[in-house]
């Protein structure tokens, strides 16, 4: 099986990424810039192909690296990631030990303040737990997500609409489908710290954007799962803001999805 990287970027030189990153397999990096361009090259004796568009959004650089695949295992990811030494072999082993995988997520070591998820254990991912894993960490059967006909959402995550939530609702679609996903303990790189480029604090279109979310997420239990979020995190979002107010945004957010 042969593993190719999807890099999604942003103002970077696609000719040194290659490098910074430690890539050891194929890659398709999209880079959005303020150019059209393609370009191809030879790195640790494996082809990196770099698309450049003006386009932005990262729904959209995904799907256009996915589109463009051509390898068995695509394993998703982002320019400020680094990758350890081997990572193509751990990632084909966890696929053979799993033949009925789609989908596996991978550890990353990353800073604190952005850890939502380690896997400790090898386990399947289900309903009540798809919501921790970010999309860098994933690696997919590119067969398994064309025949399943799974995408990226255009309307969230940075450069689009709504703020973040690509992520979860690209697990979501992978359940609905029924595909398998699993999680696995092995770690694969790390992440170099960076501002956020769409976090601007706990703010009115923070609850918003959740609340347009969790409308896709949840359907008609978007308003319980709202709450429950809201008391969940309490401690964290809800220091310059009521929990009352917090709970109205999102309900506006919700609204403002089913009018679409």
């Amino acid at each position: 099986m042969k593993v190719q990287v999807l890099v999604a970027a942003v103002n970077e030189d696609v000719n040194t990424l290659a490098e910074k990153m430690h890539l050891e397999t194929e890659a398709v990096i999209v880079n959005q810039c303020d150019r059209f361009a393609y370009q191809e090259y030879m790195h640790n004796g494996r082809l990196i192909r770099a698309f450049s568009m003006k386009e932005r959004g990262v729904g959209l650089n995904r799907n256009t690296a996915l589109m463009r695949a051509d390898g068995d295992i695509c394993l998703f990811s982002d320019e400020d990631i680094v990758f350890y030494p081997g990572y193509e072999e751990k990632i084909l082993t966890a696929f053979n030990e799993n033949p009925d995988a789609d989908l596996i997520t991978f550890n990353f070591k990353v800073d604190p303040s952005r850890a939502t998820y380690y896997n400790t254990k090898k386990r399947r991912i289900r309903w009540y737990n798809y919501g921790r894993y970010p999309t860098y960490a994933a690696a997919a059967r590119v067969e398994a997500l064309r025949k399943a006909n799974v995408s990226f959402s255009l309307l969230f995550g940075g450069g689009a609409k709504y703020s973040n939530g690509e992520d979860s609702l690209f697990f979501h679609d992978c359940l609905k489908k029924g595909l398998h996903l699993y999680a696995h303990t092995e770690e694969l790189g790390e992440e170099v710290y960076r501002e956020s480029t769409w976090f601007k604090g706990y703010n009115p279109k923070f609850f918003v954007d959740r609340g347009v979310l969790y409308h896709h997420l949840y359907g008609k239990g978007a308003k319980i799962f709202s709450l429950r979020f809201l008391l969940a995190h309490k401690e964290e979002m809800l220091k310059e803001m009521p929990l009352k107010k917090a709970y109205g945004l999102m309900k506006q957010g919700i609204n403002e999805a089913k009018r679409r």
